[in-house]
């Protein structure tokens, strides 16, 4: 078991990792980059250090603290779409005169955080399944290849989802689907040591923790 000190703060720092990409990735998502000729929201890269996060918790702490902590996102979420909302109609002082460029980057920010919430409750929740039941099919084995397949077919779920609510009528949804997509997939892909390092370090410190 790790100790009671070390597992706190490791848990309380990936859990605000989690969070803290999670809601950035809603604010900074009204932004459409292009990367290598596809497009996608901004949010991406934050976005997906979630699933970096809540694969190892899960790999650590097991289901149940995932669900907890993909809860505590949901709840964040919330928040954010009600500060952003105030935030945007609060009346400015008089002499600030920089609500228009606010207004530009926030005024889209409820409608792409209620995607956010959707997409990612649907799409986290279906990590933390997919990658419970193949770590039980695999018999604990195979931590690049539960990690891989959870996050890739979960990010598409949340792409979908995402794109379709947050830029239907706006932009073109499929394109960015896609491009979406796909920039989550290579970054999953290329996430895969930091999970193997992260579960790595904290199964270390358990052993070390056991033998004394």
């Amino acid at each position: 078991m790790l100790s009671s000190t070390f597992e706190r703060k490791a848990f309380t720092l990936l859990t605000c990792l989690f969070i803290s990409s999670l809601v950035i990735a809603a604010v900074v998502s009204t932004k459409i980059i292009s990367i290598f000729g596809f497009y996608a929201p901004a949010g991406v890269l934050a976005y997906s250090l979630t699933f970096i996060a809540s694969d190892i918790i899960s790999e650590i702490w097991g289901k149940e603290r995932a669900n907890e902590v993909i809860h505590c996102g949901f709840i964040a979420l919330l928040a954010a779409i009600f500060l952003s909302w105030a935030a945007l109609h609060w009346t400015p002082a008089p002499f600030w005169n920089g609500q228009d460029g606010f207004a530009s980057v926030l005024a889209n920010t409820p409608r792409i955080v209620l995607a956010s919430l959707i997409a990612y409750s649907v799409s986290q929740t279906h990590d933390v399944w997919l990658f419970h039941l193949l770590r039980k099919k695999m018999d604990g084995k195979h931590l690049w290849l539960r990690n891989n397949l959870s996050t890739v077919t979960s990010q598409l779920i949340d792409s979908t989802i995402f794109v379709t609510i947050a830029f239907y009528g706006i932009l073109p949804v499929t394109e960015i689907i896609l491009g979406q997509w796909m920039a989550k997939t290579a970054i999953a892909l290329l996430d895969t040591p930091l999970v193997y390092l992260g579960v790595s370090v904290l199964k270390r410190q358990n052993r070390l923790c056991t033998a004394s």
